[in-house]
């Protein structure tokens, strides 16, 4: 009886969706065998994280093979209603079908039975967001090192000469756990290089949004003396870039290069906030598998959950266009000498995801876990 509820609820949403976009329906053109849809996850395309990242590598294939792309937001924030979304794209005859997020987990195993002939990309996704669900072949998923990008984050702030730092996390998953660990890591192995004291304030908003209740925290974080936040999250970040102007506070951002949106905040006071970004290939990694399924390539991906690190390339790390670079004395030389043996395995980093924050300090690193 549940079942067949949440099975009309469904049916009831798909019916609304097709409603509310009937008008716009009659003016698209037909979907053709390599158009793309992506369902956003409780983020949006701006949010200037993981959403806009994948979106950003959708257009990038489409636009260069001339194909059109589309996207769909669910209605609300639950596993019927992004059900409902990939089925309304399914009926308007996309073949493949973008889900970035852990939380389309659930999502994936309802639909890729009804969909044999669609081809599933879930970005984000790991093995344990799928319940001990296992994956059809129309299905592959992608998952990152967090914990490398996260090191070199933390690494290159004490490098650079930060011994106040602070974690602004959005949601306690594990990607997010992964950055969080990993730049606890890194700043613990350049304290240990320098010889010198490093604290770091850890705490998690329990959303991927900003709100007025976490910029207070963050205001009080930057009066008590906190230099720089890594904000990861989706649009989480938008708490601290509010907070930090008054005390001349720094910003990590995740996901995208996001030191070009602290242009805004520079025009206005005087000092772009954002120092770097710990990022992950979510866009040239959309891009690549999109040409692959194109080109045939389907095979390689199918019913694979396939994780990326440094080990299989760029997948993870800072930007290093010139206009990204906002370190005073961390080089891009020394980036790449501690990639290289992030690479090579001269440096290891744990990626445990249940890892106990409180009680990470040492001699050198002071970690305050804040609820």
């Amino acid at each position: 009886m549940k079942k067949l509820l949440s099975m009309l609820l469904i049916v009831t949403m798909v019916v609304g969706l097709a409603a509310c976009g009937s008008s716009d329906s009659k003016k698209k053109t037909k979907v053709s065998e390599n158009d793309v849809a992506l369902i956003t996850d409780v983020g949006t395309i701006d949010d200037e994280s993981f959403n806009q990242a994948t979106w950003q590598g959708v257009k990038q294939y489409c636009k260069e093979n001339g194909y059109k792309c589309d996207y769909k937001k669910p209605t609300e924030d639950s596993t019927d209603a992004r059900v409902a979304a990939i089925m309304q794209a399914c009926g308007e005859g996309y073949k493949t079908i973008v889900l970035p997020g852990y939380l389309f987990g659930d999502a994936i195993t309802q639909v890729q039975d009804s969909f044999p002939n669609v081809k599933f990309v879930a970005i984000d996704v790991a093995k344990g967001d799928l319940n001990g669900k296992k994956i059809n072949d129309n299905v592959v998923c992608f998952t990152f090192a967090e914990e490398q990008a996260g090191f070199l984050a933390g690494y290159s702030a004490v490098k650079d000469g930060y011994t106040k730092l602070g974690f602004l996390g959005g949601i306690e998953v594990p990607s997010v756990v992964r950055y969080g660990y990993g730049y606890i890591q890194g700043a613990k192995t350049a304290a240990t290089e320098m010889n010198t004291k490093v604290n770091i304030k850890y705490t998690y908003g329990g959303q991927f949004s900003a709100d007025d209740k976490i910029t207070a925290k963050m205001q009080g974080w930057y009066a008590d003396g906190t230099e720089i936040v890594f904000a990861c999250g989706g649009g989480i970040w938008g708490s601290p870039l509010e907070a930090c102007p008054e005390y001349n506070g720094k910003l990590i951002g995740v996901d995208v290069d996001q030191v070009s949106k602290g242009k805004a905040v520079e025009k206005k006071n005087g000092y772009n906030p954002f120092v770097t970004s710990a990022m992950k290939g979510l866009q040239n990694t959309t891009v690549s598998v999109l040409n692959d399924i194109k080109d045939g390539k389907w095979d390689k991906y199918a019913g694979k959950i396939m994780h990326y690190s440094l080990a299989d390339g760029d997948y993870v790390g800072l930007p290093t266009d010139d206009g990204s670079w906002n370190f005073k004395t961390f080089t891009k030389d020394d980036y790449e000498a501690i990639k290289t043996k992030i690479k090579d395995g001269s440096i290891k980093i744990d990626d445990n995801s249940k890892v106990d924050i409180a009680g990470l300090s040492d001699n050198n690193v002071s970690v305050e876990l804040i609820k």
